[in-house]
């Protein structure tokens, strides 16, 4: 199905379509939800009608129209208020048909069979942006490994390792690889069934199925795939049905010879609450961590965005040294490094003005200032002792009583997660632990994030207190 296809009237004051205004609205839904909620849960949405007073959407499944209408409801009605078609309440109508494979259909599963034939599975997949390619992917030293995988599963070119599981942290580039491939395989082998979408939707799917008696459907659909792509892998882990599944269906690609591509945030043994069997297939093939880029990198990443932004507007001016001045403050990711960029082109464009080093400060005082505030492991230390009121030498000293181990955990956690060492290297900084102690107190805490909410308000506070 097309994009609008479908699309009835709106009677609420304008004669814009119901595809146009649906666009604007997913545009603020996207900023408002967040880009993993918007993914998930809105972007399968179409706009069918707005007619007096009744906002009717289509929806891939009646659950996913459920869910939405629990959690979504208010903040999509007042988007549309704000797009000057008010409505009083919203109607979910199913689909009620299979997703066609040409290019412009929503999801981003390629050369499936026609409606006919097999199930196509792409109903809740996720939808492939144009511009990441292989062509616009920069390539440095913390990359090269990743992108010469990628490159050789998107050229059918044989390869000797399945999975590949890209891990790092975000913005890195790993999604960019994963959809790089999929455009690779649509432009070479059109005839290929490819299936990339998020761990999350990989559940929503299943538990779909399961609630309606549909589990063979769903086998029918993932194992009859030519290339499965997950993304965030690590979003399945204490979920013990969708694990299982997940196991029997890498099993049953990878016996038929069929390709497999994950990534995730952290590497397979790091993963916490994850079925040593599952982790054991996770790391069976080549495992790719995907580094924060180096200088050069970064450099290479704003020529190449600002050559694009030159092509479509050629009266853009930034004079020479920004490009270096950002790269050399701006070290967190490199979407965040983009975003920059975009926020002076915009700037830029809208006031007419080149762009100089002192508009750059200006403009991207905050960007700044977040790359300035670097967090150390000692500093994590004293925080969290502080807030345990306990002493710090307890905290890092060899005492095992509850008071003092979990506190060491929490800060074990947060200087995994805030800061770029190693586990080793926070375990000697504990007292020289070791990484394997490391390891599984940033498990416990993992784990205990989602059944204790004390350990949660802990985290959060802490965090807060360290970012400011």
């Amino acid at each position: 199905m097309a994009d609008g296809a479908g699309f009835g009237t709106i009677h609420a004051g304008t004669d814009e379509g119901p595809e146009a205004l649906w666009s604007r609205c997913r545009a603020t839904l996207k900023e408002r939800v967040g880009a993993g909620s918007f993914q998930s849960w809105i972007s399968p949405l179409r706009l069918a009608s707005l007619e007096d007073g009744v906002a009717t959407l289509t929806v891939p499944t009646a659950f996913l129209g459920s869910y939405v209408a629990r959690n979504f409801q208010d903040a999509i009605l007042t988007v549309l208020a704000e797009a000057g078609t008010p409505a009083s309440r919203l109607i979910f109508a199913p689909q009620g048909r299979v997703l066609s494979p040409a290019p412009a259909a929503a999801g981003a599963s390629m050369g499936a069979p026609a409606p006919s034939a097999q199930p196509e599975p792409a109903e809740e997949a996720m939808r492939l942006d144009p511009r990441l390619t292989f062509d616009r992917f920069v390539v440095g030293k913390s990359n090269e490994l990743a992108y010469a995988a990628a490159r050789r599963i998107a050229e059918g070119n044989a390869v000797g390792f399945n999975p590949l599981f890209l891990h790092g942290g975000v913005g890195l580039g790993k999604t960019h690889l994963m959809q790089a491939i999929a455009h690779e395989m649509r432009a070479r082998r059109p005839e290929a069934r490819v299936l990339y979408l998020s761990a999350e939707q990989f559940m929503i799917r299943f538990v779909t199925a399961l609630r309606d008696r549909k589990m063979m459907d769903f086998k029918q659909v993932f194992r009859a795939v030519d290339v499965l792509m997950v993304d965030d892998i690590q979003f399945i882990a204490g979920k013990d049905s969708t694990q299982e599944e997940f196991f029997h269906t890498f099993n049953a690609l990878v016996d038929q010879g069929k390709q497999i591509v994950l990534t995730a945030d952290r590497s397979p043994v790091e993963i916490a609450a994850l079925e040593e069997r599952v982790t054991s297939r996770l790391q069976s093939g080549l495992v790719v961590q995907v580094n924060p880029a180096d200088y050069e990198l970064r450099l290479g990443v704003l020529q190449s965005k600002l050559a694009a932004a030159r092509a479509t507007d050629p009266n853009l001016r930034i004079a020479d040294g920004v490009l270096d001045f950002l790269a050399a403050r701006v070290t967190s990711n490199l979407r965040v490094l983009e975003g920059a960029l975009t926020r002076l082109c915009a700037q830029a464009s809208l006031v007419g003005r080149e762009v100089t080093l002192d508009l750059a400060r200006d403009c991207l005082g905050d960007v700044l200032r977040a790359s300035d505030r670097k967090v150390s492991i000692e500093e994590i230390q004293r925080k969290v002792a502080e807030h345990y009121h306990i002493r710090l030498a307890d905290l890092i000293g060899p005492k095992r009583l509850r008071s003092f181990a979990r506190p060491r955990q929490v800060a074990m956690y947060l200087s995994k997660t805030m800061t770029s060492r190693s586990l080793p290297d926070i375990g000697r900084r504990f007292g020289g632990r070791d990484h394997t102690t490391v390891m599984h107190g940033v498990r416990k805490i993992e784990e205990l994030m989602g059944v204790d909410s004390q350990i949660a308000d802990d985290l959060d506070l802490l965090r807060r207190a360290l970012e400011s």
